[in-house]
């Protein structure tokens, strides 16, 4: 059985305005977390996978990044290395949630990993 994607997020340059954008178009409930300048999206809907929408970091062009939920963060960043992809976040606590990292595929794409607190 394969790994699941578990959240998505989605990066721009006008955050309000994005955030308001797919809150009207799907009817999302965005809740923003200002100190983060974060927007929490609950997408709704069974077997729906919920996100986040947030300020592209550093200037960076805005992207949409998905994370598969693994149970080993390094066996999985030395794979995805070995088949050719590049780590650009090592391992990183997320408190009080999990941990995650991210590394850029062959094609340049990001993508994120992700393992709860109950997996090591």
């Amino acid at each position: 059985m394969g790994q699941p994607v578990v959240h998505w997020e989605i990066a721009g340059r006008d955050t309000d305005n994005l955030q308001a954008f797919y809150r009207q178009l799907f009817d999302w409930k965005i809740t923003v977390i200002e100190a983060m300048d974060y927007g929490v999206v609950e997408t709704g809907g069974e077997g729906g996978i919920d996100g986040g929408i947030f300020s592209s970091p550093d200037g960076s062009p805005p992207h949409v990044t998905f994370y598969v939920e693994v149970d080993n963060l390094g066996d999985y960043l030395a794979k995805a290395n070995k088949l050719g992809a590049r780590t650009s976040m090592p391992p990183t606590p997320i408190p009080g949630i999990g941990e995650a990292a991210m590394f850029t595929d062959p094609e340049g794409n990001t993508i994120g990993l992700f393992t709860g607190q109950n997996h090591s």
